[in-house]
């Protein structure tokens, strides 16, 4: 029972924060609770959802350069500013985060639960977007290392 509360007062928040992802992403495991021969997509879900959100992110960045709006040019253009190379700099960064925090994830699933309250509350508090989990799981992972604070298991 506590776990149908938890997500329904997830998708609530979700609703009330007019956050449209986190709504669907709620919604689907709503849904799929809710079904029990789909119960055994829950844990594929867990596995292997981080996977398919970064392989259909990445094919969306690829558009552009499909559709030829971005293209060789435009990256030498950006090459040659200070601002690309900030980006490029922060493209890395937060590629090497991200795995870390997949990793921090996979070995402390408990910690998804403080992460997903801090997305709600930044994006409910401070108009954020709910894109943030698997970027703020490598900021927390390398805080915990700093801090020799990596949970075991």
């Amino acid at each position: 029972m506590e776990s149908w509360l938890f997500l329904f007062g997830v998708a609530a928040i979700a609703a009330f924060a007019k956050n449209k992802a986190l709504f669907i992403g709620v919604a689907a495991v709503i849904v799929i609770k809710a079904i029990p021969p789909l119960h055994p997509w829950l844990k594929t879900l867990q596995g292997q959802g981080i996977n398919w959100g970064v392989t259909i992110i990445s094919a969306a960045i690829m558009v552009p350069i499909a559709t030829g709006e971005i293209g060789v040019t435009e990256l030498v253009r950006v090459a040659k500013s200070p601002a690309g190379w900030i980006a490029v700099a922060m493209g890395v960064l937060v590629a090497v985060l991200s795995a870390r925090g997949v990793g921090l994830l996979a070995s402390s699933p408990e910690m998804t639960v403080a992460l997903v309250f801090g997305t709600i509350i930044g994006v409910v508090l401070f108009r954020g977007i709910a894109a943030g989990p698997v970027i703020a799981s490598g900021m927390t992972y390398v805080i915990l290392t700093v801090f020799n604070l990596v949970p075991a298991h």
